[in-house]
């Protein structure tokens, strides 16, 4: 029960790592704020989580909109007295074009799904985590737009990812001394609807990329950021943690 008493808010829940990391999270002992847009997928995992004796609520929104992050930090106020960390985890591909050929709305979606809504984040959350004592924030980058594993065609995704692990470093020094503690997650390719799920020949490419040969399962990724907001990694900020099968070892 690594979590214990914890109680996360857990945004991108509602498919892929967001939900996996829901289950995991709720068995070792958290209790749990759901976000995410699609409101059917949330309160079927809520009720899932229930039903195996855990606690979570849900609130469906969209993270790009200031007064959603504050929202989901009330909530967990409200119905459970307290918070503890978060794991902002909601994010977007967008559409996979050359810059010169993207459409400015598709960099748009794809900067303030991925890098708008992490700062939105931690300006609801930091100031309740700092006046607690302390708590953790982890943030879902990625291993593209980080040490030189550029893809081609993904100029915003990297962007926005390489400038999370920016405000994610930013974060860490601004209030380390309030015991608020932020990292990254960086995942290399994971089995979601995101990340190929059901093409079995973009899997098999994605796969070919990692020196492991394989793509992560969610669960996997889940675990990593469970050890970042539990206490084991109590000396950790500010650090770009990679959970990638190698692959930034083998395009580099």
């Amino acid at each position: 029960m690594e979590l214990k008493d914890k109680t996360l808010i857990i945004t991108g829940a509602s498919s892929g790592i967001g939900e996996a990391a829901a289950g995991l999270f709720a068995a070792e002992g958290a209790q749990l704020v759901l976000g995410a847009r699609r409101k059917d997928n949330l309160e079927a995992i809520v009720d899932r989580i229930a039903a195996a004796g855990g606690r979570a609520v849900c609130l469906a929104g969209d993270v790009r909109e200031e007064g959603y992050a504050q929202a989901l930090v009330d909530m967990a106020l409200d119905r459970f007295g307290s918070l503890s960390g978060a794991f902002n985890n909601a994010g977007m591909v967008g559409t996979m074009a050359p810059a010169g050929e993207m459409e400015f709305d598709n960099w748009h979606d794809v900067i303030a799904t991925n890098l708008t809504s992490a700062f939105l984040a931690a300006k609801a959350q930091i100031p309740v985590l700092a006046a607690r004592g302390g708590g953790s924030i982890v943030f879902t980058s990625s291993f593209v737009g980080f040490s030189n594993a550029g893809l081609p065609g993904m100029s915003a995704y990297a962007a926005s990812k390489a400038g999370l692990i920016g405000l994610t470093q930013s974060l860490a020094a601004d209030h380390a001394a309030s015991n608020v503690r932020v990292n990254a997650l960086l995942p290399g390719g994971t089995v979601t609807s995101m990340g190929g799920e059901g093409d079995a020949d973009t899997l098999a490419f994605v796969a070919g990329l990692h020196p492991m040969k394989r793509m992560a399962a969610a669960v996997e990724i889940a675990q990593a950021a469970l050890f970042l907001l539990g206490n084991r990694s109590s000396f950790m900020t500010g650090s770009p943690m990679l959970v990638d099968g190698g692959v930034s070892v083998r395009l580099n």
